[in-house]
C-alpha cells in the first residue's frame, strides 16, 4: 500500500471517529450559538479518495415539543367563559377541558412590560420596559432598549434547532427605531424569530392595519371584508403547514399575539348581533353573575366575595336611559370581538391538530396581557385617540355614532364600568399593578402527551416570567449563560411544570414585585402589599409618591382582596415595604416616574428622538408609515410645508399626510386644486382649499400654519400658497396636542391605511411627480403644562435632597 493511500485511509478513519463521537455526545447548549466540532485537517489532495465528514447541524433535543404561546390583549380575569366570564370562547374552553386552568397567574398590568417579561423570563424593568416604548425615558429600567445580556426565548430556541415565528402585535421595539433607518436589533426577526407578520406598536385598526412582513411594510389589503384577526390566523396556518411539510422532525415555536381584544374594538356586525340584549342588566349584575360562574367552575374559592367597586363607577340602576343604551352596546361589541378572536384562534389550533401535531404541542393560552382596560374612561370612546390627547367624550357625543361603533369609521373603546366587571372578583383594572384586577389573568396549559390531569384547576402562584423557564425545561434545554457573545442575566422565573404534574405541590414562585407609573406592590408567600397611585380615568396621580397610602392583604384567605389589613398589621406592612424597596433596587425600578401624557413628547420624556435639535426635515416619495417618533413634530407650534412637484392636467392625490381618519392632517390636490385638511380627532375637520386648479408643469406648493400659542392644542391660521402667491387661507380652531396616531404614520405621495379627509379614499396616491417636501418648524414655546411638570419635578428632587 502506498504512503498516499495509507494517509487517505487514516484521514477518513479519523474523521469518521470524530464524527461518531460528536453524534454520540450532546453538545454543550449553555453557550449559544453552538460551535461545530473541530475537524482534523484533510491532507489528501483528491476529493474522490476521501469520504467527507458529516456536516454539523444544530438539532433540537429528541422529543422536544412544538410550543404555541397565545396571548390575548386587554382581557380581564372574569371575561372569558373559561374563567366564568360572559364571553363565549370555544377554543380556550376546549383547551381547558383537555388541559389545566391556572387561576393564580399574573402579568405586569400593562402590554409592553408584560410581553418582554413573557418573552425573556426576566422582569420588565430589567428589560428596560418600565412602561410602553412610546413613553420611554432615559432612566435606567425605562429606556425600552432590551440589553444584550437578555436573550429572548425565541433566540434561545432558534439557536437550539427550533423553527420560530411571530404573528401579531410587537410592542417591544423602541419607538424611535421603527423606521427603515433602524437600528433593527430589537425588531422581531432580529430577536429570534425566523418569521414575523404583524404590526409594531400598541394597537392596530383591525380593518386597515399598518403591517410588516419581517422588516418590509405590507400594503393595505383592498378586500372589503378584510379583518386583521383572520389575516393573522391565515398567515400562521400557512407557516405551520410549510414548516411541517418541509421539516417534519423540527419542532416549532409559534408566538401568536394578535392584538385582540385591545381597542379599537372592531368586529363584523353579525358577531355583534349574537350578543344583543345580553348585557342589559348592567355591570353590577354582571359582576354577581360572573362570580357565581367562577365558583361553579372552581376558579375561585367557594367563599370568595366581590371586592369593592371603585367609587367613580356608578351603580347601574342610577344611570340614565341614554347611558344604559350606549354602555350595553359597547359591551355587546367587546364580547363579540372576544368570541370572534377566539374562534379564529380555533382555526389555528385545528390546523395543528389536523397535521397530527397537537399531542406534542405545548400550548399556553394566556387570556390577557393585563387586566381589562379602563382606558376608555367613564363613558367609553368613539375615538380612542381622545384618551391619548386628554379630550373627553360625552354620552351625547358617543350616541351620535351608536350605529357605527365597532365598524371601520370608529376607533372605539368601552366604558370603565365594563372593565371593572371584566376583572371580577377584584376592584381595579389594567395599569393598576398594585391590585390583582390589573395583574391577574387566566391561563390554560395544554399538552396531551404529557399531562396526567385534564380539566383541572391549578392554584399555584405564577407570573409571566415563568413561561420561558417552563418552555426550556419541557424542551430539555438548559438556560444559556452566554448568547451571541454576551454573558446572560439569569432568568428570574420558575418553571411551572412541577405544578402541571402535581396539583398539591407547594408554590415555587414565592416573591414578586409589581410597578407601573407609581402603582406598585410586592407579593411574598401569600401576602400582598401595594399602592394605588393613579387610575386610568384620572389624569393626575392621586398624591405624591411620598404620601401614598399602602394596603395589605392576606391572599391565602382573601382571594379578591376585599379586606385591607394595613391598619391591623403595621409591622407586617413595614416588612413588606422594605421587601419592595429591596426588589425595586435590584430590578432598576427607581426612580419611579409617575408623569402622564406629557411623556408622549420625546423632549419632555428624555428619550432619543431622530428629530432632536432639528428644525427642518426633507422627505421624498415612497417614504411611508413614519411614526411620530421618527418624524418631525408639528404640534403646538408654527410650521411650513413646501412641496416641489410636477403636475399633469387636473392632478390629484396626497402630497404629505400624517395620521388618518381619527386625527391628522393632509396636504393634497383634488381636481388640480391645492387643499389642506386638518382632522381634529374625527370630531371636527377643517379644509382650506384653492378655488383654482393648477396647470400642468412644475410648481412649488406651500402650506404655512401660524400657531396662536398660549398652551397646548390651540388653534391658528393656515395659508396655502403656490409659487409664492397666496391661494387660500382659513382658521383652524384647535389642534391635537400630544398624538396624531398610535398606528398610522406620515406618508409622502399617498395617504395610506385610512384617509385624513372624507373627501377621498386611501391610498390616494399622487398622480404627478414629487421632487421633495420640506417641513420647517418654529421653536416650540415651553408649554405651560410642561413648565408646571418640570417645576413639580424640580421640587421633588430638591425635597429628596433635603431629606
Amino acid at each position: 500500500m502506498t504512503h498516499t493511500a495509507q494517509s487517505a485511509i487514516a484521514t477518513v478513519l479519523a474523521a469518521l471517529a470524530l464524527a461518531s463521537g460528536a453524534a454520540a455526545a450532546e453538545p454543550d447548549r449553555r453557550v449559544l450559538p453552538l460551535a461545530p466540532p473541530a475537524q482534523p485537517p484533510i491532507v489528501e489532495i483528491d476529493a474522490h479518495k476521501v469520504r467527507p465528514p458529516p456536516l454539523f447541524q444544530v438539532r433540537a433535543p429528541a422529543k422536544a415539543p412544538n410550543v404555541l404561546i397565545i396571548l390575548i390583549d386587554d382581557m380581564g380575569f372574569g371575561q372569558s367563559s373559561a374563567f366564568g366570564g360572559p364571553i363565549h370562547m370555544p377554543t380556550v374552553d376546549a383547551l381547558a377541558r383537555g388541559g389545566l386552568r391556572f387561576n393564580e397567574f399574573h402579568t405586569t398590568g400593562l402590554c409592553a412590560p408584560s410581553r418582554v417579561a413573557l418573552l425573556t423570563g426576566r422582569n420588565h424593568h430589567l428589560n428596560n420596559m418600565a412602561v410602553i416604548p412610546e413613553i420611554a425615558t432615559s432612566f435606567p429600567g425605562a429606556t425600552s432598549i432590551r440589553p444584550a445580556s437578555i436573550a429572548p426565548l425565541a433566540e434561545i430556541l432558534r439557536l437550539n434547532g427550533y423553527s420560530t415565528s411571530f404573528f401579531g402585535k410587537s410592542h417591544e421595539v423602541p419607538s424611535w427605531e421603527v423606521s427603515g433607518s433602524g437600528p433593527t436589533d430589537r425588531w422581531p426577526t432580529r430577536s429570534g424569530f425566523d418569521k414575523f407578520y404583524g404590526f409594531i406598536g400598541g394597537e392596530a385598526n383591525q380593518w386597515a392595519p399598518h403591517l410588516y412582513e419581517d422588516m418590509t411594510e405590507v400594503k393595505l389589503n383592498p378586500d372589503p371584508n378584510y379583518h386583521l384577526m383572520t389575516d393573522l390566523t391565515n398567515h400562521a396556518i400557512d407557516w405551520v403547514h410549510a414548516e411541517k411539510s418541509l421539516t417534519p422532525d423540527r419542532p416549532f415555536f409559534l408566538y401568536f399575539a394578535p392584538g385582540a381584544v385591545h381597542a379599537p374594538h372592531h368586529v363584523p356586525r353579525a358577531w355583534i348581533d349574537k350578543y344583543k340584549g345580553r348585557f342589559d342588566a348592567g355591570w353590577d349584575r354582571l359582576r354577581e353573575q360572573t362570580l357565581a360562574r367562577q365558583k361553579a367552575l372552581g376558579v375561585v374559592p367557594a367563599d370568595t366575595e366581590l371586592a369593592r367597586k371603585p367609587r367613580a363607577i356608578e351603580d347601574w340602576d342610577r344611570l340614565s336611559a341614554d347611558q344604559k343604551k350606549l354602555y350595553t352596546r359597547q359591551m355587546e361589541i367587546f364580547a363579540a370581538y372576544g368570541e370572534y378572536a377566539d374562534t379564529e384562534i380555533g382555526r389555528l389550533v385545528g390546523a395543528i391538530a389536523e397535521m397530527g401535531q397537537l399531542d406534542n404541542t405545548l400550548i399556553f393560552y394566556i387570556v390577557g396581557d393585563n387586566g381589562a382596560s379602563a382606558e376608555g374612561g367613564l363613558n367609553g370612546k368613539f375615538n380612542q385617540l381622545t384618551f391619548n390627547n386628554g379630550v373627553d367624550e360625552s354620552v351625547a357625543d358617543l350616541l351620535k355614532h351608536y350605529d357605527e361603533l365597532g365598524g371601520p369609521t370608529t376607533f372605539n373603546h368601552y366604558a370603565a364600568g365594563w372593565a371593572v366587571a371584566g376583572d371580577t372578583p377584584f376592584t381595579w383594572t389594567k395599569q393598576v399593578a398594585s391590585n390583582y384586577g390589573g395583574t391577574r389573568n387566566g391561563m390554560v396549559v395544554h399538552w396531551p402527551a404529557h399531562f396526567k390531569g385534564h380539566g383541572e384547576v391549578r392554584t399555584q402562584w405564577h407570573h409571566l416570567i415563568d413561561i420561558a423557564p417552563t418552555v426550556l425545561e419541557a424542551a430539555g434545554l438548559p438556560e444559556p449563560t452566554i448568547v451571541n457573545g454576551a454573558e446572560q442575566i439569569p432568568m428570574q422565573g420558575t418553571s411551572l411544570l412541577y405544578a402541571i404534574d402535581d396539583a398539591r405541590a407547594a408554590d415555587r414562585h414565592r416573591l414578586q414585585y409589581f410597578e407601573l407609573g407609581g402603582n406598585r406592590a410586592i407579593y411574598a408567600d401569600g401576602w400582598l402589599a401595594g399602592v394605588v397611585h393613579r387610575v386610568p380615568w384620572e389624569r393626575e396621580p392621586r398624591t405624591t409618591l411620598d404620601n401614598d397610602r399602602w394596603e395589605l392583604y392576606d391572599t391565602r384567605h382573601d382571594f379578591s382582596l376585599r379586606q385591607d389589613l394595613a391598619a391591623a398589621q403595621p409591622a407586617k406592612l413595614k416588612a413588606m415595604q422594605a421587601l419592595f424597596d429591596e426588589q425595586a433596587k435590584a430590578n432598576h425600578v427607581y426612580p419611579i416616574d409617575d408623569r402622564g401624557r406629557e411623556r408622549f413628547n420625546a423632549a419632555l420624556a428624555g428619550r432619543p428622538d431622530l428629530m432632536a435639535g432639528r428644525r427642518s426635515l426633507t422627505v421624498y416619495p415612497h417614504m411611508t408609515g413614519m411614526n411620530e417618533n421618527v418624524f418631525i413634530n408639528t404640534k403646538n407650534r408654527s410650521y411650513t410645508m413646501v412641496a416641489e412637484v410636477e403636475l399633469g392636467a387636473r392632478a390629484h392625490g396626497a402630497i404629505l399626510a400624517q395620521g388618518g381618519r381619527f386625527g391628522g392632517y393632509s396636504l393634497y390636490l383634488q381636481d388640480g386644486r391645492p387643499c389642506f385638511t386638518y382632522n381634529w380627532l374625527a370630531i371636527e375637520s377643517t379644509t382650506i382649499a384653492s378655488q383654482e386648479a393648477l396647470p400642468a408643469g412644475k410648481a412649488q406648493i406651500e402650506y404655512r400654519f401660524d400657531y396662536d400659542g398660549g398652551g397646548l392644542g390651540k388653534g391658528g391660521t393656515g395659508i396655502l400658497s403656490v409659487d409664492g402667491r397666496e391661494v387660500a387661507r382659513g382658521r383652524i380652531p384647535r389642534t391635537m396636542p400630544l398624538l396624531y396616531s398610535m398606528d398610522e404614520g406620515a406618508d409622502v405621495g399617498a395617504d395610506e391605511d385610512t384617509p385624513v379627509s372624507a373627501s377621498y379614499a386611501s391610498p390616494f396616491e399622487f398622480s404627478g411627480r414629487i421632487a421633495r417636501v420640506t417641513i420647517t418648524v418654529a421653536p416650540a414655546p415651553a408649554p405651560r403644562a410642561a413648565a408646571e411638570a418640570a417645576a413639580v419635578q424640580q421640587m421633588r428632587i430638591e425635597k429628596a435632597a433635603a431629606d
